[in-house]
C-alpha cells in the first residue's frame, strides 16, 4: 500500500494548495450566485451531484495516506452513512419523516448515492478540525459529531429551498438532529481510531467553503 505520496501528478497537483484553495473559493462563490439568482437556479441545482464529486476529489489530491485503514474509515463512513439514509427514508426511523428529490442523482431504496459521499465528506472534514487539537480520541469525535450536527443545522433550511429533500411536516423535527449526533459518533470514532495521516491542507478550509456557501444561502434564498 501506498501511504505517500509518489513523483506522479498525484505529487505535482497536490503541491500547489493555494491553487486548489483559489479554485475552490471560485467554485464555491459561483454555486452560491447561481443558487440565489432564480433563472439559473434549476442549471446549478442539476450540478449539484458533480459539485459535491469535484470537492471530494481535491480533498483526496490533498489526503496523504492511502492505506487500508484510510479506505476502511472511507467505506464505513460512505456506507454507515448511506444506510442511515436509506432506513430513515423507508421508516421514518432515525431522522424523521422525509423523502429526497431527485437533485441528488440516482437512489437506492429512497437514498441517493451522494449521500454516503455527503457523509464521507463532512466526517473527514469535521474530524480535521479537531485532530490536532484533542488528544482525547472520544472527546475529539464528540465534538466533531456536534459540528456536524451544526453543519446540518444551516444545511437544512437551504437544501429543503433546493428540493435536495422535504419534510414530511413544515417543521424540522428534533429527532434529525438528535438522529445526526447519534450516526455521525461512532463513525468520528472510527475516523479517530483508524492511524492514517490526517494532515490534510484542504480539509480545515474546505470545511470553511462549506459553512459560508449554506451560511449566505440561509440569508439570501
Amino acid at each position: 500500500m501506498l501511504t505517500r505520496s509518489d513523483p506522479s501528478l498525484h505529487h505535482t497537483l497536490s503541491s500547489h494548495p493555494t491553487t486548489f484553495k483559489f479554485i475552490l473559493t471560485v467554485f464555491y462563490v459561483v454555486g452560491i450566485i447561481g443558487m440565489a439568482i432564480p433563472g439559473v437556479r434549476p442549471y446549478f441545482q442539476l450540478l449539484t451531484p458533480f459539485h459535491l464529486i469535484l470537492s471530494v476529489v481535491i480533498l483526496l489530491i490533498f489526503h496523504r495516506d492511502w492505506s487500508y485503514k484510510f479506505i476502511v474509515f472511507a467505506l464505513v463512513a460512505f456506507l454507515i452513512g448511506f444506510v442511515a439514509e436509506a432506513v430513515g427514508v423507508q421508516t421514518g426511523l432515525v431522522f424523521g419523516d422525509y423523502s429526497y428529490g431527485t437533485v441528488l442523482g440516482p437512489k437506492i431504496w429512497g437514498a441517493p448515492l451522494m449521500i454516503g459521499v455527503n457523509w464521507f465528506l463532512l466526517v473527514y472534514v469535521s474530524g480535521a478540525l479537531f485532530h490536532n487539537y484533542i488528544a482525547n480520541d472520544y472527546l475529539a469525535a464528540f465534538m466533531g459529531a456536534l459540528l456536524m450536527v451544526f453543519l446540518d443545522f444551516i444545511i437544512e433550511p437551504v437544501a429543503i429551498k433546493l428540493e435536495f429533500w422535504a419534510w414530511e411536516h413544515e417543521n424540522i423535527p428534533l429527532s434529525n438532529y438528535i438522529g445526526w449526533l447519534a450516526i455521525a459518533f461512532p463513525i468520528q470514532i472510527v475516523y479517530r481510531k483508524m492511524s492514517f495521516r490526517k494532515d490534510n491542507p484542504l480539509a480545515v478550509f474546505l470545511l470553511v467553503c462549506l459553512v459560508a456557501f449554506f451560511g449566505i444561502l440561509s440569508i439570501v434564498l
